[in-house]
Formats: C-alpha cells, structure tokens, sequence
C-alpha cells in the first residue's frame, strides 16, 4: 500500500475541468482548493511503481501546471508479522 499527498497548481480558469478528471482516477481524493488553482491531494495506491503512474497522470491532466509531492507512506501488507510476549 502506498499513500501519498500533494500540492497541484492549476491554471484557475481550468480548475473546475481539472478537479472533476482528478475526481475520476483511480485512489484520488481531493481535500482542499483554492479559487487561485492550489488543490491538495492525496493518492492511494497498491505499490510504489503504481504510484508513480499516478503523478504521471496528474501531470498530464488538462490545466494542471505543477505538482509537488507532500508526503509519501509505503507499507508491505504482504509482510508477515509476528506478536511478541513481554
């Protein structure tokens, strides 16, 4: 499982177009934005290589100028673990 948020600017008169084809991939989310074009997300993936995709396709969603990745959490739920007695 991979989470992740960033900081996308978009180009204001394009905000509304680009948050509704945000709002249609896969593990994305929207929690803030500004009228100026400032959205921040966050993303859900099953792995690392999937996530990289996905700012691949933010970049190219249409008015979508930059993106900056926040914050990024990686964890192997395949793992197994083990409970230990005190």
């Amino acid at each position: 499982m991979n989470i992740s948020s960033a900081i996308l600017y978009i180009a204001p008169e394009r905000l509304e177009e680009a948050c509704v084809a945000l709002l249609q991939m896969p593990g994305v989310e929207i929690h803030a934005r500004s009228p100026e074009g400032k959205v921040v997300v966050t993303l859900e993936d099953d792995d690392t290589n999937s996530a990289a995709d996905s700012y691949v396709a933010l970049h190219g969603v249409a008015g979508v100028v930059s993106v900056a990745m926040v914050y990024q959490y990686s964890d192997d739920e395949s793992k197994d673990t083990e409970e230990v007695e005190a």
